[in-house]
């Protein structure tokens, strides 16, 4: 078998990409407590000693934009002035308006007779869903080993078992496969930001170094590991200056990272958005028909790709690809999606009941593969239908 490479990464909490996510889907979170057919479309900036928020909603709710923002940011754990930003004192910016009368009309159509039929699409793209047996999350192992390492990062330093981290933070695994099957880590990147200094004395790599690998990298993915891989720890060398202070964030700027890791990609960012965009709840259930594909064993990867046109519920397109781990031909398998799962946004909302505040856990560590929650399109209910639809 040939070998081969494949690399993803991940980003902590406290990267300013993420920020951004997390106040986003705050926001969205606490206008659906309030108002579950609200239209959102929020859009976060940050930088140094600066938040911007902007978008269109139309909703009825009362949200005080800046007080959600300001707690979002002390629970990921800026609240020290020497880390460059705090939020006690940084500044809140919000310039929103309702959402254009143009999509509006759009995009609802009360006229229809069919519930199905009377939601369209809040916009054209094309959107992706895929699953694999590589994990028991049934996600490529790149990606999830990549979260995991983000997710202990934070885990120790919200625990104080290494009280030195600061909260932004990136990750990024290299595996190595034979075939599609993968067999260890190649390489592994781990950069944690940090305090100047430990005890009065600065903070050495070497430190740094052996408390990553002990406390971070082995807890993590030991088995994956061996005297061959390697592992690079902070390599730029010194990481204090971080976050929004070191860096600007944006909403949307990490879709790999919250998606699969570059295997499956496609369409718009997630974070902030209500589930009548496209974006975010047909790839949530794209991944929800690829996910039911893979455990029923009609596949060992399957990739689900869907297209929409702005104001029709009907996807104009819908593609599904086993990469050859199917028994069965890939025009059956889409049979099988297109009979058993209904792409029409409304359908989505409703089978998936998206109209509640359940999206601000998943602004960080990825939005597929969450066994820490209980995410509806991670739900494997249709493996007996589908497996007594193929006759297996």
């Amino acid at each position: 078998m040939s070998s081969r490479l494949f690399t993803s990464e991940s980003v902590a909490e406290g990267h300013p990409d993420k920020m951004s996510d997390r106040i986003a889907d705050a926001i969205l979170d606490k206008i659906l407590e309030q108002d579950r057919k609200a239209r959102v479309a929020c859009e976060v900036f940050t930088t140094t000693g600066l938040v911007l928020i902007a978008g269109e909603i139309t909703a009825e709710a009362r949200v005080d934009y800046a007080t959600i923002a300001r707690e979002a940011i002390k629970e990921i754990g800026y609240a020290r002035p020497e880390y460059g930003f705090n939020y006690m004192d940084c500044g809140i910016l919000v310039s929103v308006h309702e959402q254009s009368p143009d999509i509006a009309q759009a995009v609802g159509k009360k006229s229809s007779k069919d519930k199905y039929e009377s939601l369209g699409a809040g916009d054209q793209g094309l959107m992706y869903g895929y699953a694999c047996k590589e994990t028991p999350e049934l996600m490529p192992l790149p990606i999830t080993l990549s979260h995991a390492l983000v997710r202990r990062l934070a885990e120790v330093r919200k625990k104080g078992i290494l009280k030195y981290l600061r909260p932004d933070g990136k990750s990024q695994v290299t595996v190595e496969y034979e075939g599609k099957k993968p067999i260890r880590v190649h390489t592994a990147i781990l950069s944690a930001q940090h305090d100047d200094q430990v005890d009065g004395q600065e903070l050495s790599n070497e430190q740094l170094r052996e408390d990553l690998i002990r406390h971070v990298i082995q807890p993590v993915m030991k088995q994956w590991l061996d005297d061959e891989t390697e592992l690079l720890i902070n390599p730029s060398g010194r990481f204090v200056i971080g976050g929004p202070a070191g860096d600007t964030g944006m909403t949307g700027r990490k879709i790999q990272v919250d998606t699969y890791g570059g295997f499956g990609h496609g369409g718009g960012a997630f974070s902030g958005k209500d589930p009548t965009k496209v974006d975010r709840s047909a790839s949530y259930y794209a991944r929800y028909a690829a996910k039911n594909i893979v455990a029923a064993d009609l596949a060992d990867m399957c990739e689900i790709q869907v297209a929409y046109a702005i104001g029709k519920p009907r996807p104009v397109a819908i593609n599904v690809d086993s990469f050859g781990t199917s028994r069965l031909p890939n025009g059956k398998l889409k049979e099988l999606v297109e009979a058993h799962f209904d792409f029409r946004p409304a359908a989505i909302i409703e089978e998936l009941d998206l109209r509640r505040p359940i999206y601000q856990p998943v602004s960080a560590y990825g939005h597929f593969g969450r066994p820490d929650l209980k995410l509806p399109w991670e739900n494997t209910d249709k493996v007996a239908k589908l497996r007594k639809a193929a006759r297996i």
